[in-house]
């Protein structure tokens, strides 16, 4: 019976995570309308409340019902999920990112930060931490260390560049001259 049960928790993880590729998939797109998006969230979640997790399911289960709250835009709700699941797994990097997300969406960039900055611990090189942090920086009025951390991100990823234009994150230092130098694009 135990065998069983892990089975099912594994399918039931794997069934949520499809729901929430999906709508990801179509975000990416453009093309998902809200109740579509909500409606494949809701099935992620329902999913996962019929199921009882335990282990080392229970992190990911978690993760995966912050990321459907999140994806609905209910970030206050997704925060307690996310929080418990980083408490479980703690070297989850998805899972600081998530909370960075939810939180500076809830007016915390204080917390949202912390959370980067705990995912910068895990893992330096994925160039998405750094440039998260920059954004918020950015947003809290620190230009130089959102600065520092644009370059990090740059340096690690030269693609977020293109992202830099259209992300209005950055627009209290855009005309930053030291921001407008390391934006610019050489050719």
């Amino acid at each position: 019976m135990a065998d069983y049960e892990r089975v099912r928790r594994k399918q039931v993880l794997r069934e949520a995570e499809g729901y929430l590729e999906l709508v990801i998939a179509g975000q990416e797109l453009g093309s998902l309308p809200k109740g579509l998006r909500d409606e494949a969230c809701l099935l992620a979640l329902d999913s996962l409340a019929h199921t009882r997790f335990s282990g080392a399911t229970l992190p990911q289960a978690l993760l995966l019902e912050g990321q459907a709250l999140k994806l609905m835009e209910r970030y206050r709700d997704a925060l307690d999920p996310l929080e418990r699941s980083a408490d479980l797994a703690p070297d989850n990097l998805h899972v600081w990112l998530a909370l960075g997300w939810c939180h500076k969406r809830t007016g915390r960039l204080d917390l949202a930060i912390q959370s980067l900055e705990s995912a910068l611990e895990l893992d330096g090189d994925d160039a998405i931490v750094p440039y998260n942090l920059a954004c918020y920086w950015s947003l809290t009025g620190n230009r130089k260390l959102a600065l520092a951390y644009l370059a990090q991100a740059l340096e690690l990823d030269p693609q977020y560049r293109d992202m830099v234009p259209a992300e209005s994150d950055f627009d209290p230092i855009r005309d930053d001259p030291e921001f407008q130098t390391l934006t610019a694009v050489v050719v």
